[in-house]
């Protein structure tokens, strides 16, 4: 940290992975620093989002890996089944230790927390109000990272009964008999996936021609194609108009007239920026038309002292993104080495089953690029460990400069594809060549000898 003589003075609104690992970086390196958090420690993140649906994914994948437990020779009895009150109270325990977690770390770095609602008085002032009153944090920056919350419809009201959005779900206490999920984008490809290997029917609503329209289209297809192979209904080209309960029976009606029935309707029709009553336009923050935050390459907003990070900006919708984005304002604010954030390198995860994770650029890049990039493909089915396991769907994709072969991209669809991704992710962030990635060793049989195989493929000639 540059040496000022005083103290930096920095406080922080919003405890999610923006805010408290933004906290870490600032502490770690001198400053005095203030979290303020509405809701708890972690954010939605860790309470309501990320953390609670991959807990339920892990017990969804569980079922299915049960449910093709013959083909490897073990007889399951008809009976097995989720007791899902059961799984849901394992969730929201699993989301309060680990905002307990989280908490316990910024107090051992000595980080103060207050418990309260935040909006800006100025450029380097928050006005806090707690349940003990209104008080004011002066400071000499600001790092605003409030996140975003489930974007609902006027026609499309959640009950939290039967009419859900994704942080609702975990009230319920019985898988539901028929869960339509609206939207099939990252969120509702997910909970449909989770909700079919639960034991649920499952309808996902689709406007567009295909399930996750944003992913790699061979990727799309595996997954839609594994959908409808377990029983999935999916509906393409429909677009949801309204949605209303009945009862015990919720109706979803599309717009060519057509309705569909079911027990449960998870809304996931994207998020929307929590940015209303911030203060922003009190201090000439600028935000873009979907009142996302409008921030650089070192998350600086409009405002000289004033950073965002996370989804409130909308750069890209991931907790690793959203604490990238905190530690490399921090590290800007307080003079540290900092790289500006490169979206190039961010690798993802879609947590359906099975996974679909990326790194880098994606085929339609590669498709609209003007230079040549060579692609090469390898089913996971040919895979020895695949093969042993019972795995039949997935592969890996890797994009090479043509000539060079140096690694800029790549997709793997399949079990723990989050994992595997990381050799790609390093080779793609290190601007590895697919000799380097061939030559290393890999353990015979594993999934990633896929990975090295497919770089051997892309060898330059």
């Amino acid at each position: 940290m540059r040496d000022t003589g005083t103290v930096t003075q920095v406080t922080i609104i919003g405890g999610g992975p923006g805010g408290y690992e933004a906290a870490l970086v600032a502490a770690r390196l001198g400053a005095e620093v203030t979290i303020v958090e509405r809701d708890g420690v972690g954010g939605s993140t860790v309470l309501t989002d990320c953390v609670p649906s991959k807990t339920l994914i892990a017990t969804s994948d569980l079922m299915t890996d049960v449910g093709t437990a013959a083909e490897l020779g073990v007889q399951v009895p008809d009976s097995v089944r989720p007791d899902l009150a059961a799984v849901n109270r394992r969730v929201l325990a699993l989301a309060q230790a680990q905002s307990r977690d989280i908490a316990e770390r910024l107090e051992g770095s000595h980080i103060t927390i207050v418990s309260g609602t935040a909006s800006l008085v100025d450029a380097r002032t928050v006005r806090v109000t707690t349940a003990d009153g209104d008080r004011e944090l002066s400071g000499d920056a600001v790092l605003i990272a409030t996140g975003a919350h489930p974007r609902v419809s006027a026609d499309a009201q959640p009950d939290g009964e039967r009419i859900l959005t994704w942080e609702q779900v975990y009230g319920l206490d019985e898988v539901p008999e028929h869960m339509i999920v609206v939207g099939s984008g990252v969120t509702g490809a997910e909970f449909a996936s989770a909700y079919n290997g639960l034991g649920a029917h499952v309808t996902l609503v689709s406007s567009r021609d295909r399930v996750l329209p944003g992913e790699d289209g061979d990727a799309a297809e595996v997954i839609e194609n594994v959908f409808t192979r377990r029983g999935m209904n999916v509906l393409g080209n429909s677009r949801m108009q309204s949605v209303q309960r009945q009862g015990d029976t919720v109706v979803v009606t599309l717009t060519d007239g057509r309705t569909v029935e079911g027990s449960h309707c998870l809304l996931a029709l994207g998020s929307i920026p929590n940015t209303d009553g911030v203060g922003l336009e009190d201090v000439g923050v600028a935000v873009n038309d979907a009142g996302f935050i409008e921030v650089d390459r070192v998350s600086r907003t409009s405002v000289p002292g004033i950073y965002a990070a996370g989804d409130c900006t909308g750069v890209l919708m991931l907790a690793s993104v959203a604490a990238q984005q905190g530690r490399i304002a921090m590290a800007h604010l307080l003079g540290d080495e900092v790289s500006p954030l490169n979206l190039g390198t961010v690798s993802s995860n879609v947590f359906t089953s099975p996974e679909i994770a990326t790194v880098g650029v994606s085929q339609k890049d590669v498709d609209e690029a003007s230079q040549p990039v060579d692609v090469a493909m390898l089913p996971l089915a040919a895979n020895p460990r695949a093969k042993m396991q019972g795995v039949h769907d997935g592969f890996v994709k890797l994009f090479a400069r043509h000539g060079v072969g140096t690694v800029i991209g790549g997709v793997v669809v399949g079990p723990r594809a989050s994992e595997l991704i990381h050799v790609v992710s390093v080779a793609v962030a290190s601007r590895l060549n697919v000799d380097q990635i061939a030559n290393a060793f890999t353990v015979y049989p594993s999934m990633s000898g896929s990975v090295a195989e497919a770089a051997r493929r892309l060898h330059p000639h």
